[in-house]
Parts: C-alpha cells; sequence; structure tokens
C-alpha cells in the first residue's frame, strides 16, 4: 500500500513538473498564476527574501534622508545571485546610495547553482523577487537578467573560452572533482546557465557602461561570468567575499578575489617589524587553534579536538628517530584550490607522485593528514586516492582520515618537513621554523619563508636535499619572524572592516543596522565601501595611518 501511494505520487510530481515545462514557454502564464495565487506577495519556495523583504522600508526610509545630503558619486552596476548573496547585495546596493552612488543591481533569481528549475517556477521566483526590489526604486536600480533580452548571439572566442573555464571550475566546485566530465549533468547545467548570463551581461554592460562593476567572488558560477565579461569589456571590476571573521571583508580591485593576492599588502608591510600586542594577538590566534577553541570574531573551529602533547601523538601513531614528513591536503573543488596548480596537472597528481616517491624512502616517515574538513564533503576523498596508489600503507607511512580525533598541531610539532598545496597548515609550520615544499599557488608561496618548486625536478630535487639533512634545512630566525609578520598581515590586515558578513546578515544587520552606519559617518567601514567604488586599496597609506595613531 505504501509502495502504491509513493509511486502515485511520483507519478503526480512527474505530470506537474512535465505542466510546469509546457506552461513555462506560453507568456504570461506565470504572471496571471502569481496574482491568483501570491496575492500576499509571499512565495513557497527556497527562494526567500523575507528578511529583506521585511527591513526595506526602515532602510529606505534611512537612505532617503542620507541620499539628500550626499554628493553625488560613481555609476555603479552590482551583481548577484542565489537569494542569500541578493539580500546581502541589495543591503549592500542601498548603503552605496546612501553615499550617493548611483546603483543598479543585476540579479538571477536562482535558489541554488546546481539544480534544474523549469521556467515557470524561474519566472514565479523573478516576480517575487521583482516584488520584493521594487521597494528600493528610486534609491536603486534593480534589473533582473531574466527580464533582459539578449538573443542567442555567439560570444567572443576570447571570451567563450573564459567562460567555459568558470564552467569547469563549477563543476569542480559543485562535485568536489579535478577531472570534469564536459557531458555530465551539472556541467551542461552550469554551461547553459553562464552562456546566458555572459550573454546578457555583455548586452547590459556594452549598453549602460558603469564606471565599476562589483561582483561576489569572481571565479566561480554566474559571479565569475559577470567577473570575466566586464575584464573583457575594459571595465574596473571589484570582487568580495567573507572568510571566516565576523565584521570582516576580504576586497580584490581588478582580480579574483579567491586568488588572495597578497603582493600589494606584503610589499608594504614586509618590513614592518610586528609591535608587541600585535605578536600577542597572532600568538593568542594560533594557541586558540591548537586548543580546539573559536577565537575572537573568529568563526570556525579548526580543530576536532585540543592538541594532546607532541609526545602523545608521536606514540600513538609509533613514530621513531627517523624524520618525519608531514603532508597537509585540501579538501577537492576548494574554491582556493581551483586553478591553483604550477607543476602538477592536478592536487590529486601531486599526491600521487608525492606517494610514489615515499614508497620507496623508508628511511623517513610520511604522515598525511587528510582535512578534517572532508567530512562535510561528499566528492572524491584523498583517502581513496592513497588508498588507490598504495592499497596496502607500510609502515612509514601513516594515513590520518578527516573524521580520526588528531590535532595537527600535534602533527606539526612533530614534523621535520612540510609538503602543501595550498592549505594555511603550510604557512604554521614556517612559524614554527619547518621547511615547507610549497606546490600550489597559494597566496604565502614566494614570501621567503617557503621552497616553492616550479617544476616536478626541482620539487624532488628540493626534497631530496632536505631529508638528506632536515636540522640543517630549518628555517633561521629571521624567516620564522617573517612567516609570524605574515600570518598577522593575512589574518588580520588583508580582511578590512565591513558591517555584515554573509553568513550573519541578520544578526550583523540587527547590530548594526544603516541608520547607525549613517549616523557615526560609516566609522571604520568607510574605507571598505569607498574600495568597493573603486577608490585604491593603498596598503602603504593604510600601514601609515595604523601606526601613525600609535
Amino acid at each position: 500500500m505504501a509502495n502504491r501511494q509513493t509511486h502515485r505520487n511520483h507519478s503526480m510530481s512527474i505530470a506537474k513538473n512535465l505542466v510546469k515545462r509546457i506552461l513555462g514557454d506560453i507568456p504570461l502564464t506565470a504572471e496571471i498564476y502569481w496574482l491568483i495565487k501570491h496575492r500576499s506577495g509571499t512565495i513557497t519556495s527556497r527562494f526567500s527574501l523575507s528578511f529583506l523583504d521585511q527591513n526595506l522600508p526602515e532602510v529606505c526610509a534611512e537612505v532617503t534622508k542620507a541620499r539628500n545630503s550626499s554628493r553625488p558619486g560613481k555609476k555603479v552596476f552590482l551583481f548577484s545571485s542565489l537569494h542569500i548573496w541578493l539580500h546581502h547585495a541589495a543591503l549592500l546596493g542601498l548603503g552605496l546610495a546612501a553615499r550617493g552612488h548611483s546603483v543598479t543591481l543585476g540579479y538571477l533569481p536562482y535558489a541554488d547553482w546546481f539544480t534544474n528549475i523549469n521556467r515557470f517556477d524561474l519566472r514565479r521566483q523573478n516576480l517575487y523577487a521583482q516584488r520584493v526590489l521594487k521597494k528600493t526604486i528610486p534609491l536603486m536600480k534593480p534589473v533582473s537578467f531574466l527580464n533582459i533580452h539578449a538573443g542567442y548571439k555567439s560570444l567572443p572566442n576570447e571570451l567563450e573560452g573564459k567562460i567555459e573555464e568558470v564552467t569547469r571550475f563549477d563543476a569542480q566546485y559543485t562535485d568536489q572533482v579535478e577531472d570534469v566530465n564536459l557531458q555530465s549533468e551539472i556541467y551542461q547545467l552550469r554551461l547553459k546557465r553562464n552562456m546566458f548570463a555572459a550573454r546578457t551581461a555583455i548586452s547590459w554592460l556594452q549598453g549602460n557602461r558603469p564606471d565599476v562593476v562589483i561582483v561576489p567572488n569572481g571565479s566561480i558560477l554566474e559571479f565569475g561570468v559577470i567577473y570575466e565579461v566586464a575584464q573583457y569589456l575594459g571595465l574596473p571590476v571589484v570582487t568580495y567575499e567573507f572568510g571566516d571573521q565576523r565584521e570582516r571583508i576580504w576586497l580584490a580591485q581588478n582580480a579574483k578575489v579567491m586568488r588572495q593576492e597578497t603582493d600589494s599588502l606584503w610589499n608594504a608591510y614586509k618590513d614592518q617589524p610586528l609591535q608587541e600586542q600585535e605578536l600577542e594577538k597572532v600568538q593568542s590566534l594560533f594557541e586558540a587553534r591548537r586548543k580546539a577553541s573559536v577565537w575572537g570574531n573568529f568563526s570556525r573551529l579548526w580543530q576536532g579536538m585540543p592538541a594532546e602533547g607532541v609526545a602523545l601523538a608521536r606514540k600513538k601513531l609509533g613514530l621513531n628517530e627517523r624524520p618525519v614528513v608531514l603532508l597537509a591536503t585540501n579538501v577537492l573543488g576548494d574554491s582556493l584550490t581551483l586553478g591553483r596548480q604550477i607543476f602538477s596537472a592536478t592536487m590529486q597528481e601531486w599526491i600521487e607522485r608525492t606517494l610514489q616517491y615515499f614508497a620507496g624512502r623508508n628511511d623517513v616517515q610520511l604522515i598525511i593528514r587528510v582535512h578534517p574538513g572532508e567530512v562535510l564533503t561528499h566528492g572524491t576523498s584523498m583517502v581513496d586516492v592513497v588508498n588507490h596508489v598504495l592499497p596496502h600503507l607500510p609502515e612509514h607511512i601513516h594515513l590520518i582520515h578527516p573524521e580520526e580525533k588528531v590535532n595537527t598541531y600535534d602533527l606539526i610539532a612533530a614534523a621535520d618537513v612540510g609538503l602543501v598545496y595550498t592549505t594555511t597548515v603550510g604557512l604554521e609550520m614556517a612559524m614554527s621554523g619547518i621547511p615547507v615544499l610549497v606546490s600550489g599557488n597559494t597566496h604565502y608561496r614566494g614570501r621567503g619563508f617557503t621552497y616553492d618548486p616550479q617544476s616536478w625536478l626541482r620539487y624532488f630535487k628540493t626534497l631530496g636535499t632536505i631529508l638528506n639533512n632536515p636540522k640543517q634545512h630549518r628555517l633561521n630566525q629571521n624567516q620564522i619572524d617573517l612567516a609570524w609578520r605574515y600570518a598577522y598581515r593575512f589574518f588580520f590586515d588583508f580582511p578590512r572592516p565591513f558591517p555584515w558578513h554573509l553568513h550573519f546578515l541578520k544578526a550583523d544587520y540587527l547590530d548594526r543596522p544603516i541608520r547607525k552606519l549613517i549616523k557615526h559617518n560609516w566609522g571604520e567601514y568607510d574605507a571598505a565601501f569607498n574600495v568597493l567604488v573603486g577608490e585604491p586599496l593603498d596598503w602603504e597609506r593604510i600601514r601609515d595611518e595604523q601606526y601613525s595613531n600609535r
């Protein structure tokens, strides 16, 4: 009986979706349905803008008052997709409008990036978004990309190649793999959406030519598409993202923020010694990580259990006096690993060839620490990669599974050599004086405290040289100091003060509503809003102001 009911429900669902697909191609069907079924203006869907809808009247009233006394600013195009980002982008856009800028908010009303949605439901979500965002007019101009007919004209070859690269990143990010099947369902879905977004964006941006384009992330999904279109058209573009810290934002100008390019920051600060309170601050952060506790305004718990001490860790793993190499992995498909290869085709290939090397080196001990974050993922595990290369691990190779209650900082204390792709564990090992080989294009590579091979030949040659005498290759005090300085700059200076974090938006906005920011003349957040509209991120000026006030 239960099976019959399940079958009946499944059949009804198929029929309903078929009807929606048919109606989705008929003009005005979704609009008429909306008028009949959604008189309250709400929608039963994962695509929800309820918090924004509730707060817009108050926000718009405050912005109207502020705008009346603001000088005219820039012509800004701000793009968003997915309802969580659209919530944030709308508040950001109104914040910029309050500062005198002429803001257009372009958007696509998707609930997620990986589920195919019929046009009927998509049009319903579009009508809902239009109803909510209509409240922002005339302070901000909302523009749904679904309402722009850009045709099916082919993109320029150069730009089309960039969109295909973004799509490959999307598939890697979604399926958490490195080898992408171009015929897979997710690749084809993302390609269709990305090409639509690209054609629409190039049509709108060519016709309107804003002074600056603002887009989250800049590497994946429609965000990456808009970034590539803006770059192709020669428009200034600012990308932004959020890390683990509340009241902080990552910013990049004419660059993808997820590349975490810190060249300018480091050039400004590398000769600036840490003051006592700064050193204490970064020491406190890493001590909290070691103890598996949350620190300050950081929201992530970095370890599953506190450190137990290096002696106990060595005993548990059965380590002896032979040199210890710690290989710390990343999570496949993490946006901080996409496109980061230097001499290996993929991160997986780097691990495979490194394992093959160590299989014949029983004069040393290799610990492979699989990223604890894998417990939350569904893609290929580095455990599977290791087992494929070495189904039976020799006694000198130890594999730490992601769910195992082992504190990474105990492993760092036991290590003589470090191997990493892009994980910040490499930076932390360098802070402990451990020689680290960095194989991926990560932000701390080339800063003076890591080994940075450019080829397989140089990688294995450098590794062999260090293993011949690890103690001789320990970092000197100047290099260790450099690593500590860099860590402070990356964790505490690179993220700029900003009032609303994407993942804590409701709580942040209630704590720091726009009326409070306007009343205090935007306070410490003023600079980030200026950078978002293209004012240069001048790290030397920031440094000078920072230390002149002490």
